[in-house]
């Protein structure tokens, strides 16, 4: 007879810091199918199903991070009181004061999780004085709330939203799709949803589980795969290795955190739309890019466009003159650099992006232009390597192992122990070639499989669903993976 643990089963719904609550885990699939079948009862009444929603946000954010859920709601709280003020404040001084109080408030929290240990490095390191590190635990998808609830106030301040109700807001910042790791969500585009409604198509449900299933396949089998059983090898300890494998190792680290960074995403946009929401896409094959430029238009879209609309054109664009342009380049990819890691590899990371759109604003390089094909696959070729070469700097724990593996790439390449290196790594390498050639698929192909799982009958999909789980099981380790940008 089975046996039930009533201790153990009840550990389960609560925070465990070693196991947070992720897409990709069997719990998670547990969880939602249970609150989907009374969503599927409430979402004809908005207020109910509002609030549902939200309090199973709140319980997703808090299997996350723990009790670190007061971080978000002290945000949705503060960012709500704020932009109530800003709307009505009558002077503009006034309405300016109580923006800067917003950005204070959303960038010290910021700050403070991830930067503080970093400042105390630094003033080490500069002053040779030796300040204690502060235990510091970094609230999931900290990054990514703050921004969003900043968003907000921004907007409302700009007069192009107006305040909603306190449950609306909290609605819009802990929606669990993406909360923890993207994309970011626009106030005004998503506030205007909540109370819309809730219709989801049969293409739209197909279209859901479709995006699901993909982003669970890059995730769990490409992603953590090529991680654990190649890349983490490498980059761990790189003089161990050859050139040519720790080519290959950036290489895979390439597709890993494309896999890892966008099977999240396509996890969220495929959860939301079945629930019935739409967030807007936040990867566009990067690696097609023929430039820096539309690599950023392609790559963490939510990000680069959040950088842009409020940072870049906040700082004065190309408004300012030519000089003033490159500076304000340079300043917002800088930052960029910064919000993704407190460490100076995340600063190169950012200097070499912003040198290189800098670069190519000078000479007028426009990817769009119409190029001959050799030409145009010349570009592709330089602007993947440059990326990859910045990679290196981004996974790299320190600039010193940063170093060594451009030393093993270029005087350590070995390339007679090519076959020896496919046998080895057959599986990994497998992988890597199958994740690269869904990436450079045709548009029109994936738009064609998507609309034929869309149109197939709910069992297939579901057996289609089993059949990836399978596949997951059989590759996966011991340890679920988390995704990459938890960490940011």
């Amino acid at each position: 007879m089975l046996q039930i643990n009533p201790d153990k089963l009840i550990e389960q719904f609560l925070y465990n810091p070693t196991a947070p609550l992720i897409f990709n885990s069997g719990l998670f699939l547990f969880l939602f199918l249970g609150f989907l079948f009374l969503y599927a009862f409430l979402h004809k009444y908005p207020y109910s199903r509002i609030l549902y929603l939200t309090a199973f946000s709140i319980y997703f954010y808090y299997k996350s991070s723990g009790t670190y859920v007061a971080v978000l709601l002290f945000t949705a709280v503060v960012d709500y009181s704020l932009a109530k003020l800003i709307y009505h404040a009558p002077k503009k001084w006034v309405k300016k004061a109580l923006l800067i109080i917003s950005l204070v408030s959303n960038l010290g929290i910021l700050a403070y999780f991830k930067y503080t240990n970093f400042f105390i490095d630094l003033t080490n390191q500069l002053t040779l004085a030796n300040f204690a590190y502060l235990d510091i635990f970094l609230p999931v998808g900290v990054s990514f709330f703050t921004f969003q609830s900043l968003s907000y106030t921004i907007d409302v301040y700009r007069n192009e939203i107006k305040p909603v109700s306190l449950l609306d807001f909290t609605f819009f910042v802990t929606f669990f799709p993406q909360m923890v790791a993207g994309p970011i969500v626009r106030a005004k585009h998503f506030l205007p949803q909540i109370h819309r409604p809730i219709y989801v198509s049969h293409q739209d449900f197909g279209r859901g589980v479709f995006l699901f299933m993909c982003g669970l396949f890059k995730k769990a089998v490409i992603s953590d795969y090529i991680s654990r059983n190649f890349v983490d090898r490498v980059f761990d300890d790189p003089l161990r290795y050859t050139g040519l494998e720790n080519l290959f190792g950036v290489y895979g680290y390439a597709l890993q955190i494309y896999c890892d960074f966008s099977g999240y995403t396509d996890m969220a946009i495929g959860i939301a739309l079945v629930l019935g929401y739409q967030l807007a896409p936040n990867f566009d094959a990067p690696y097609q890019s023929a430039s820096i430029t539309e690599f950023w238009r392609r790559w963490h879209i939510s990000l680069s466009s959040w950088l842009k609309d409020y940072l870049y054109i906040g700082l004065g664009g190309n408004r300012l003159g030519k000089l003033r342009t490159y500076f304000n380049l340079m300043v917002t990819m800088l930052l960029g650099g910064l919000w993704h890691g407190a460490s100076l590899q995340f600063v190169f990371w950012g200097f070499m992006h912003g040198l290189a759109l800098s670069v190519e604003k000078f000479f007028n390089i426009n990817a769009n232009k119409r190029a001959i094909l050799p030409v145009h696959l010349l570009r592709v070729i330089l602007t993947f390597h440059f990326v990859c070469f910045c990679w290196i700097f981004f996974r790299a724990t320190t600039f010193e192992a940063a170093t060594d593996i451009l030393s093993q790439i270029l005087f350590d390449f070995k390339p007679q122990f090519f076959l020896t290196f496919i046998t080895g790594y057959q599986k990994a390498l497998t992988l890597m070639g199958l994740g690269l050639l869904l990436h450079f698929t045709p548009k029109w192909a994936d738009l064609k499989m998507e609309h034929w799982v869309t149109k197939m009958p709910l069992l297939a999909k579901s057996l289609i669903l089993v059949a990836i789980v399978y596949l997951v099981m059989q590759v996966k380790s011991s340890d679920i993976q988390p995704f990459i940008y938890f960490q940011f």
